[in-house]
């Protein structure tokens, strides 16, 4: 029998779980359909619809904290899911397998989206005090974990099925398959390792009103919190010109160069978005901290500031050198991912700032709702944008919108000794 005390022996998977499925849903979708001969404008608008899920998840998050179980909601989204990459799996050799990975993405992205609001809520009930602030350390550590794998080895796998099977479809559909299996084995791991904690109460509301009693009230002194037209700006537009090429970027690397992209496979596509761009992520993330623990978020904003916009000028070199060399490519990712895990470090840490005084979790998940919302409507145009003006000026105009970025991150107002350890 697991010893169901053990944090270690539930929380690492756990947050490994949850990255999984986002990442899948997210980031290796797009290269899936770019492919399968999906044009760059259709895949840009698709996957960005996709993250409505996790943008609006504040809406049905009443439901999970008053009805069941936060266990029950974590271990039967895992269920779900598993569903949900199994008919990915199926849908994929279909002639109408547009529509039908879509649909399966997005009941992914419900369920997962729901599985992180379970998830976050029994990490509080599951652990106490002193430990949450150590594990949480170690649940963000094995959530990159899973973006590794998504997004490197799965992509990687995928790679290699279809130069096996030579069927890029069938690839595909393996490589959904097996992610079906991992959440499955995952889903039967978790009701051996989790703990049932005491507080985890299975409630069931006596009417709809009590579910969302105090909703009202929660939306009502967030838009009252001072500062709140400048915060809004800030955070649907801080990450306006990432918002584009975060979208355009892979589909740049596995464009022919004819089209002005650098045609690299599958593989290579894993190996620098996965493993490379999240080692620089990581780094510029742990960098990040560091600093504003010792001088505090309002110091460091206007480099971080910097850090975030500066280096998405590799971009236009490589959209106008075209360099054959992986070591150049992976170079010019590693500072560009560096310089944005710097720089998202304000960005998160802005949210936390603003989130404090009545209700800051649930404050706080409003803000990621913006967040999400400013990633997903600038990516949801810039594939139309890329095929107006080609790689060489959309890179160009990515640059331009820095100057956005610039402009919001003015506008805050920071305490000078937030942040400061």
């Amino acid at each position: 029998m697991l010893k169901k005390n053990n944090a270690w022996l539930w929380v690492p998977s756990l947050y490994f779980a949850s990255g999984l499925p986002y990442h899948a849903i997210t980031s290796i979708s797009d290269i899936m359909y770019k492919d399968m001969g999906v044009d760059n404008a259709s895949i840009a608008l698709y996957t960005s619809i996709l993250l409505i899920p996790w943008t609006i998840k504040p809406l049905w998050s009443p439901l999970v904290e008053m009805i069941g179980t936060r266990r029950n909601w974590t271990l039967y989204s895992q269920l779900l899911l598993v569903f949900c990459f199994a008919a990915v799996a199926f849908a994929v050799p279909s002639s109408s397998f547009i529509l039908l990975t879509f649909a399966a993405f997005m009941l992914g992205a419900f369920v997962s989206s729901t599985h992180d609001i379970a998830l976050d809520g029994f990490y509080i009930l599951g652990l106490p005090q002193e430990k949450q602030s150590f594990f949480s350390g170690i649940r963000n550590t094995f959530y990159r974990i899973a973006t590794v794998f998504s997004s490197g080895v799965l992509v990687m796998f995928a790679d290699r099925m279809g130069k096996s099977l030579e069927n890029g479809n069938h690839a595909w559909s393996a490589t959904f398959a097996i992610t079906a299996l991992i959440m499955a084995i995952l889903f039967f791991y978790h009701r051996k390792a989790m703990p049932k904690p005491a507080d985890d109460i299975a409630r069931m509301p006596k009417n709809i009103g009590e579910v969302f009693g105090n909703f009202g009230d929660i939306i009502k002194t967030y838009f009252q919190k001072p500062g709140i037209w400048a915060t809004l700006l800030f955070l649907l537009l801080f990450r306006f010109p990432e918002a584009q090429l975060g979208k355009i970027g892979k589909l740049f690397l596995m464009d022919t160069l004819a089209a002005g992209g650098l045609e690299l496979s599958k593989g290579d596509i894993g190996f620098l978005n996965g493993v490379i761009g999240v080692a620089g992520l990581i780094a510029g993330g742990i960098l990040g901290g560091i600093c504003i623990s010792r001088k505090g978020l309002k110091y460091w904003l206007w480099p971080m500031v910097t850090a975030i916009s500066l280096p998405d000028i590799v971009y236009v070199y490589m959209s106008l050198a075209q360099p054959g060399s992986l070591g150049i490519i992976g170079c010019c990712i590693f500072i560009e991912q560096l310089g944005y895990g710097f720089g998202f470090t304000a960005y998160t840490l802005y949210m936390i700032y603003f989130a404090q005084g009545k209700y800051p979790t649930a404050h706080f998940a409003i803000s990621t709702a913006f967040m999400s919302l400013g990633m997903m409507l600038p990516g949801m145009i810039s594939g139309y944008i890329q095929e107006s003006v080609g790689y060489e000026n959309f890179f160009i105009w990515v640059m331009l919108c820095t100057i956005v970025t610039f402009a919001v991150s003015a506008i805050i107002k920071i305490d000078p000794n937030f942040g400061k350890k």
